[in-house]
């Protein structure tokens, strides 16, 4: 494990779950054509995910816009640091983001 992926895995906020009274929505919800602020990666997601996350741009802060959802929702196309990027939905739902 690299020291990135360890200081990833030690930042790792708590499950986005209703239960865990998280209100914060993911990008898995968010509606094409709209855009939103990434805010964290939820806890229950593996360090290296979370680190090939943060490689393809979804870092804290950075606005991204999604483009569009595969029929079925999955996969689903975001625009990020001027590129689309599709990921799968089990991915979008452990970047919580805020409305941009």
């Amino acid at each position: 494990m690299s020291p990135l992926t360890a200081t990833l895995g030690a930042r790792l906020v708590e499950p986005c779950s209703a239960a865990a009274g998280c209100t914060a929505t993911t990008l898995a919800d968010v509606a094409p054509g709209c855009r939103a602020t990434v805010l964290d990666v939820c806890a229950g997601v593996d360090p290296a995910v979370a680190r090939r996350l943060f490689d393809l741009a979804f870092a804290p802060g950075v606005e991204v816009e999604v483009v569009r959802r595969a029929p079925m929702a999955d996969p689903i196309v975001f625009r990020v640091a001027g590129y689309d990027i599709a990921l799968r939905r089990a991915q979008a739902l452990a970047v919580r983001v805020a409305a941009a």
